[in-house]
């Protein structure tokens, strides 16, 4: 197999939520139109159907067409991901028909239920990523932890090009990165803990550029915001950011397992786009929470309002 191409992100990642109609189907229209204002708004990437939008809930069927929709709506203006992982032999289904619906690489999760050794970790790894030609990103995170040997392994499949972490284990990391840097690999990394805003500050000073928004999914004016002034070194807007909308919406998202995707699912609704509720075993929030949820939104877009007026 020949090395893919290495892709290109630049700015905001997308994780869309996957809406469903009352009736819990997909609802295609409501997703085209959910990924097409995402990348009419500004992001450097969609990468659909992973943990925001519920991979682990899906069957292949209604998967490949949320594949198929996205990229459709997309059109070929940034990067489309789609995740894949589970078993062996789902995830190897799973990233076949991301390809035949037009993917351009693949975010691999972590397999279930099992604890993970080393050599099964790279086992796995290889025999996904040998089932299409796409590139892939590895997501480092719960059972599928990698150490550096084992990194600098997958590192070395061909069409394996980025890594991902949602361990927060920064000294871990550190290390993992300088080990494949050392090697010489031309290779992506990836900050992609839930609300990933408020840690990417110290990502970024172990050389992890690169994050995944949730926060897009439903505010992108925010989520773009923090971008640009953490880009631009203007620490005023992005403590007022962390402190006002970011923070709080972390504290809300730890009070009940799941808030990660149900929040976000929640906020999209808030923003227009009616996309259904979570399946089981995930949560809707409840009225209150939506209620404290829409109250961090507008502060959020206060901070901003005064940035802007501080500007004129």
């Amino acid at each position: 197999m020949n090395a893919p191409t290495r892709p290109h992100f630049d700015g905001v990642l997308f994780f869309p939520v996957t809406p469903f109609t009352e009736a819990g189907d997909v609802d295609v229209d409501l997703l085209a139109r959910h990924v097409s204002g995402g990348v009419d708004a500004g992001a450097g990437g969609v990468f659909i159907a992973c943990g925001t939008g519920e991979f682990h809930a899906l069957e292949l069927q209604e998967f490949g067409s949320i594949v198929r929709t996205a990229v459709e709506a997309v059109a070929s203006r940034v990067p489309v991901y789609a995740g894949t992982g589970g078993s062996v032999a789902q995830a190897k289904l799973f990233a076949k028909a991301a390809q035949d619906a037009g993917a351009d690489g693949l975010l691999l999760l972590p397999p279930y239920l099992v604890e993970v050794p080393q050599a099964g970790l790279v086992a796995y790894t290889r025999d996904v990523a040998a089932a299409t030609d796409l590139p892939v990103i590895v997501y480092n995170r719960n059972n599928a932890r990698y150490t550096e040997e084992s990194a600098v392994a997958v590192s070395n499949i061909p069409n394996v090009v980025g890594f991902k972490d949602g361990t927060g284990d920064l000294d871990q990391v550190a290390r993992i990165v300088r080990a494949v840097s050392d090697a010489d690999k031309d290779f992506l990394f990836f900050n992609g803990m839930p609300t990933a805003e408020t840690t990417q500050q110290a990502y970024r000073a172990i050389g992890v550029p690169l994050y995944s928004s949730a926060t897009f999914a439903f505010a992108p004016d925010l989520a773009l915001a923090f971008y640009n002034a953490l880009e631009a070194g203007n620490d005023a807007l992005v403590n007022a950011l962390l402190r006002e909308f970011f923070h709080p919406l972390v504290r809300l998202r730890d009070t009940v397992p799941g808030y990660a995707v149900s929040l976000v699912k929640a906020g999209v609704a808030l923003e227009g786009i009616p996309a259904g509720s979570v399946r089981p075993p995930l949560v809707m929030p409840t009225d209150d929470d939506i209620a404290e949820l829409r109250r961090i939104i507008a502060a959020g877009r206060a901070v901003l309002a005064d940035a802007l007026t501080e500007a004129v």
